[in-house]
């Protein structure tokens, strides 16, 4: 029995769709997840299956409308966010819960300096001088390791590598002066595997050092490995399995999560140059999605059921659940 003291924040049976003028998108299908006070829990699944949506609706910066909650709550140290006025919620923004946008050269301002957008961060939430925000800056420059800092907060973001830039928005994330929930969106996009390392790295002692949660984004399982204590697989906007990273490597039981282990490239499975896995199909269309499993398409162990209601929740053990009808067809890796 999980003891709800631990739990930071809690998404409860959430729904989410876009009024568009091709219909409604429904993105997020009664979706529920729990994160854990000091934990990294990371959403996976492939581009458009709604994870950047979830996140997004903690901080309510999905653009409503054409976006609409259409139920759910999310409870984050008690407050149910959804039902926060915008100037309630602008106030938990970069104070007790931040964010890592998914392209730090979009994210970040081009015309002015990488550090005056951070010190920005600490003059709106806190009572301090310019001069004040700007060592503080240069102090978090220190903290991601950031090279040269004090002049770096004077460079522009096109100045930067991606690597740095990335760095940077990291430290406009710990400028928090209350940090419980970090939400990371893929932050280690179009870097090489060497900087890529470095990111994941710095996130991990952060974590030990600030003591704050990670909600990370990823279709990367190689990530995955990396940083996660507890994984949510989506899929056309429902969760399809939830497990300890070690369960979703070892044993997992859905067919999705399998097909993307499956396509992840190894110098001993595929010696001989064969052809690199890949799941077949496509996805479903969000606007005409229908009552059954929407792997189903896809799926080598679908029967007549998948197609006509999605599966309840099948509770494997304490950490480890899947909603699948066939899952003890999956084989093991």
């Amino acid at each position: 029995m999980e003891d709800k003291k631990d739990i930071l924040l809690s998404i409860e049976n959430l729904n989410f769709s876009f009024d568009t003028q091709r219909g409604v998108v429904n993105a997020v299908r009664d979706l529920s997840i729990t994160i854990r006070k000091g934990e990294t829990l990371t959403l996976v699944g492939e581009s458009g299956c709604g994870k950047s949506v979830t996140a997004h609706s903690i901080n309510q910066l999905n653009p409503m409308p054409p976006g609409k909650v259409d139920s759910g709550a999310i409870m984050f140290r008690g407050k149910d966010l959804l039902k926060l006025k915008k100037g309630e919620i602008e106030k938990l923004r970069g104070t007790q819960i931040s964010m890592i946008f998914q392209e730090p050269m979009t994210a970040l301002n081009p015309v002015f300096t990488v550090g005056s957008q951070i010190a920005d961060v600490f003059l709106t939430h806190q009572d301090i001088s310019k001069e004040e925000a700007m060592k503080r800056t240069v102090e978090l420059f220190k903290l991601v390791k950031i090279p040269a800092p004090e002049r770096r907060v004077h460079a522009y973001p096109h100045q930067l590598s991606g690597g740095m830039r990335q760095r940077a928005m990291i430290a406009m994330a710990l400028a928090s002066p209350e940090p419980g929930l970090m939400i990371a969106d893929e932050p280690t996009t179009a870097l090489d595997v060497t900087i890529q390392a470095q990111i994941l790295d710095l996130l991990n002692d952060l974590k030990k050092d600030v003591g704050m949660s990670i909600l990370l984004i990823t279709h990367d399982m190689g990530v995955v490995a990396e940083m996660a204590d507890r994984v949510v697989v989506m899929y056309a906007g429902r969760k399809v399995e939830e497990a300890d990273v070690f369960s979703i490597f070892e044993s997992p039981k859905h067919p999705y999560t399998l097909g993307l282990l499956n396509s992840l490239p190894s110098n001993t499975k595929y010696k001989g140059a064969k052809r690199l896995e890949a799941i077949t199909g496509t996805v479903p269309d969000m606007r005409t999605i229908g009552a059954g499993c929407p792997f189903e398409n896809r799926c080598a162990y679908a029967s007549e059921i998948c197609g006509k209601e999605f599966p309840s929740e099948t509770v494997l053990d304490e950490s480890h659940s899947v909603w699948c009808h066939n899952y003890q067809k999956v084989e093991e890796v």
